[in-house]
């Protein structure tokens, strides 16, 4: 009767009418309140129990410990609340609180389980994921599944050094635990770094493992310097050297890639000893030198953009890959260019001609001016020969000026083709710069691109009127300009000047060169026998001498005619010393 008001009471306990077992029965039952009432006394304050939701509530979940009485819990400590049936971990508080039931604590349970999780993942090197809430003194405070809070130094966050800690607020990410200190003052230090390390680390050797020249893969620019862009691919960088950016020259990285983006590139070159990796953004598209001819021929005309300035010439771009040279002396027909910038800038998109090109060094040479009109092919008929044009003197040499017939085309003015008569012996004696004066076109050589002008052209030449009107032996009147020791200077019509030697000027048997000078004054007129003159030769000879004797001789032959002479026997010294005798005017 006894065991079966234990077994009636234990029924009563959780609740239910049993009916009358068979001895059988009431045995195994027996032996159940035995196990319970043994597991009962085994549950401890402060022991984690698993719990079995028996009741939600708005307020309370209800949950069966296997204790005389159930368990109640605030859904505030809850995160998620859980369904029927569900096991949950609980704290037992107390076997008894103040209405007699069992006082359970799902917060405390779950707090007490994750100081365990955290300490296994401390002791197993194990990674456990936190939210990063706010930057501190030092680093940042994290909270591990939103309870506890644990301590990031900056130098952990990230493996590369902090400059902006607001990127990292909000971060739900995965840490080691790098200290952790149990008891009754915890404290725990998370480390993102070291993390972080480790999956590079493995990925770095899977990738050198595993990895081929010509694989594709992906990347984020890291950092860009003058050679070139590093590309992280995941927590190891690989070189993307500025050779590799374009098949055509690269001078600045940042045309090409900027940090932060994310790139598709090829293995190069893999240097498994040292751990280093050439990458190729080019070698993702075909090479276009490899079907340059397919496209283009020589004498095609084409636009490109200016794509840098140098002394000898401008690179021009054709295509992405392709550029050519346009040699400074391809600039212009006529202008001297000295250097480029003084006909481009870059950027610009001109028009150019292709001269020709070599595949296999990779060149291509290209005309700026060959796509102009050459001026000097038709310069002959704008100016025809003996035309005649009113231009300024551009510049001045020993020999002669230039004049700038139009831009780029200069025409040069001979020292000899100024005056028919004066002897020029530099230009600066009649010409300075700037003067406005007719010229004529006396000739235009296409080949050479030259021109001539003249000015005496302007006018008749007098030597031809001189050779027309005298010969030899002729009388001819002349100025005196000058006398020097040499003999005198003298201009005859026209303005041609010429000079009488000494020997020309007087006979020394009957005078002196000092009686001749102080005869003859600048300005005074004198007649004197043309011994040559030549209009192509530009030469006139005088002799003063020849017609002082040709006149004596005139004089002598009237004399003789007029006047008788004595008996005696008259002789050509008596003439003379006569004729000295006779009053000069």
């Amino acid at each position: 009767m006894s065991d079966q008001n234990d077994v009636q009471d234990f029924s009563d306990m959780n609740g239910k009418e049993e009916d009358v077992k068979p001895e059988k029965e009431n045995l195994q039952q027996r032996a159940l309140q035995e196990e319970y009432l043994k597991a009962v006394e085994k549950i401890e304050e402060g022991q984690l129990l698993k719990g079995k939701v028996i009741e939600i509530t708005p307020e309370f979940v209800f949950v069966d410990v296997g204790y005389k009485s159930e368990g109640k819990i605030p859904v505030g400590e809850f995160k998620e609340l859980p369904q029927l049936r569900d096991t949950v971990d609980v704290l037992l508080l107390y076997k008894e609180g103040r209405n007699g039931q069992v006082v359970v604590s799902k917060r405390r349970a779950d707090e007490i389980l994750l100081w365990k999780k955290i300490s296994h993942a401390y002791r197993e090197r194990l990674p456990i994921e936190a939210k990063v809430v706010r930057s501190i003194k030092g680093g940042f405070e994290a909270l591990v599944e939103g309870s506890i809070s644990a301590f990031v130094p900056a130098s952990k966050i990230d493996v590369e050094r902090v400059t902006d800690e607001s990127k990292y607020l909000g971060l739900v990410t995965q840490f080691y635990v790098e200290q952790y200190h149990g008891g009754s003052k915890r404290s725990l230090v998370l480390s993102r770094r070291s993390l972080l390390e480790d999956e590079h680390s493995h990925r770095r050797e899977d990738f050198f493992a595993n990895a081929k020249i010509g694989d594709v893969i992906e990347g984020t620019v890291k950092n860009i310097t003058a050679f070139g862009a590093f590309i992280d691919l995941g927590g190891f960088d690989g070189l993307l050297h500025l050779n590799d950016m374009s098949w055509g020259r690269v001078n600045r990285p940042k045309d090409f890639v900027q940090k932060g983006d994310k790139v598709r590139v090829m293995i190069k070159g893999i240097d498994h000893e040292n751990r280093k990796i050439n990458l190729s953004l080019k070698d993702l598209t075909e090479n276009p030198w490899h079907s340059f001819d397919q496209r283009y021929r020589v004498g095609d005309v084409i636009s490109g953009k200016v794509l840098r300035l140098t002394d000898f010439g401008a690179f021009v771009e054709l295509e992405s890959g392709i550029e050519g040279l346009v040699h400074v002396s391809e600039l212009s027909w006529v202008k001297r260019i000295r250097h480029p910038k003084e006909v481009f800038k870059i950027g610009d998109t001109i028009q150019v001609k292709i001269l020709g090109y070599d595949m296999e060094k990779e060149k291509v040479s290209l005309s700026f001016k060959h796509v102009l009109a050459n001026p000097w092919d038709d310069l002959d008929q704008r100016y025809p020969v003996k035309s005649i044009i009113k231009r300024s003197v551009k510049n001045l040499s020993n020999t002669g000026a230039f004049f700038e017939i139009e831009e780029g085309i200069d025409g040069f003015l001979h020292a000899d083709d100024i005056s028919w008569t004066k002897k020029i012996k530099s230009p600066e004696e009649v010409l300075k710069v700037g003067d406005e004066i007719d010229v004529m076109i006396m000739g235009i050589n296409k080949e050479e691109r030259r021109v001539r002008l003249g000015i005496k052209q302007l006018g008749d030449d007098p030597w031809s009127a001189l050779e027309a009107t005298f010969k030899p032996g002729d009388l001819i009147e002349a100025s005196v300009v000058e006398i020097k020791d040499a003999g005198m200077a003298v201009k005859v019509q026209g303005d041609i000047e010429c000079f009488i030697p000494r020997r020309n000027l007087f006979d020394p048997a009957a005078e002196n060169f000092e009686e001749v000078a102080a005869k003859y004054k600048a300005g005074s007129t004198i007649k004197a026998i043309v011994e040559e003159v030549s209009a192509k030769k530009k030469r006139l000879s005088l002799s003063l001498r020849e017609y002082e004797r040709r006149a004596h001789s005139e004089e002598m032959g009237k004399y003789l005619h007029n006047e008788e002479l004595p008996e005696e026997k008259a002789t050509l010294a008596d003439f003379i010393k006569e004729k000295d005798k006779e009053p000069k005017e």
